[in-house]
This record gives C-alpha cells, structure tokens and sequence, in this order.
C-alpha cells in the first residue's frame, strides 16, 4: 500500500477534531439562534415555557423526569407570580395481582418496580409502546420513581392524559 493510499495519523486526529467540533456546533445551534426573550411593560423579562424536545423513539422515563423538574425550577425562579398547578391525572391499577413498571414504554425494558392491583396512581403523561393484548399506549408514572405502566393495565379515574 502506498503512503498516498493511507491517511496519515495526523489526518486521522484532524478529522476527529473536526468531526467533534462539528457536532459541538450542531447541538450548540438551536441556543444560539434563539430569539431574544421578550420584554413584558414594566421591562422585565417575560416568562415563557421552553420548547419541548423533540420526541424519540425510546422515551426514557428519567430524561423525561429531569425535563420536568428542569422545567419546573426554571418556572419557579422566573415567575412573578404563583400559578395554578398543572392538571394531575389519576389511574386505578387493574392488573392482578400487580402491575410491572418499567424505564422505557416496551416489554423488553428492564423492570424498575410494580404497583398492587387496585391502587391509584399519579399519571404524568402517555406515549405510545409496544402493544399489549391491543393497548399500545404507555403511561409514566410519578410515584415514587418515574416508571411507564402499560395503559391496558391502567384505567382512567377523570380525563385521560396528555400525551408526552
């Protein structure tokens, strides 16, 4: 093989840097062609709620905990005012004699706890999974451990939940 055929190893380290500076820049742009905050009359900053993240395929329930508590906080610190707490939705488990919960809205995923049947939870929001006997809706859960439980084993008390 010829030295010409071969890249050398300092091209391959230029390319890496390149390549990592590239992604740096490219997770670094939609903050950085954000629009100015606005400004409300008495000239202080306005208080708006952060653009939600685009969806994956694989929902995990503690990115989506942390989003929730990051969005939280930041509505804490920058409110002037207090507000209403957003709407909760509630759900009897239905499963006997308990409802497995797992960290990502599929089958296969890792069992992280189980609720008994007939208790009430506290639903975040829903999402679609692996189906189960026809029921491929997800809810996570925020009791105790944010977990997702499959829908199917889940009924409404009240309105069904937003979805994710």
């Amino acid at each position: 093989m010829s030295p010409l055929s071969r890249p050398s190893r300092f091209r391959r380290i230029g390319l890496c840097v390149a390549t990592g500076a590239l992604a740096a820049v490219t997770a670094a742009a939609p903050a950085l062609a954000a629009d100015p905050q606005p400004v409300d009359q008495r000239g202080e900053a306005a208080v708006s709620a952060p653009a939600p993240a685009p969806a994956s395929d694989e929902l995990s329930a503690s990115a989506l905990q942390r989003e929730h508590e990051a969005r939280q906080e930041a509505q804490t610190q920058n409110q002037a005012k207090p507000q209403a707490p957003k709407r909760t939705y509630k759900g009897r488990v239905i499963a006997k004699p308990y409802l497995l919960l797992r960290d990502k809205p599929t089958r296969s995923s890792k069992v992280v706890g189980s609720v008994k049947y007939g208790t009430v939870v506290n639903i975040f929001c829903k999402t679609t999974g692996d189906n189960v006997d026809g029921n491929n809706r997800w809810y996570l859960l925020t009791d105790g451990t944010w977990a997702w439980g499959s829908a199917r084993y889940i009924e409404n008390i009240g309105a069904a939940p937003r979805f994710c």
